[in-house]
């Protein structure tokens, strides 16, 4: 019963932003990729600067994977290669979920 309330809440959150906030034509995309359990997912938010009409439009980007058991500290860095591309359904508009790969430097 709690989690729901906390899922509805949320929810609503996100219907305001979704309606109500003006982007200046900029979209947010949130990269989204599993982390190194094989089981959680993760995410990270960037802003873009206009609409996307191809994933090969976006950027790679990377993280910290110690965080997400994919690397050690000494050697953390590790990159997310955008492999597809959806309208955010929460955010709604332009913004898009972007699936990623995720990488490390050989």
């Amino acid at each position: 019963k709690i989690l729901m309330k906390a899922v509805s809440i949320r929810l609503t959150h996100g219907y305001y932003l979704k309606n109500d906030l003006d982007q200046h034509g900029k979209i947010i995309a949130e990269y989204v990729w599993i982390d190194g359990t094989g089981i959680n997912m993760r995410s990270k938010s960037r802003t873009l600067s206009g609409p996307v009409s191809d994933v090969s439009e976006l950027p790679e980007w990377n993280y910290d994977g110690s965080s997400t058991e994919q690397a050690t500290t000494n050697d953390s860095e590790v990159i997310l290669k955008p492999c597809a591309m959806f309208p955010d359904p929460f955010r709604g508009g332009d913004n898009i979920l972007v699936l990623c790969s995720t990488y490390k430097w050989a």
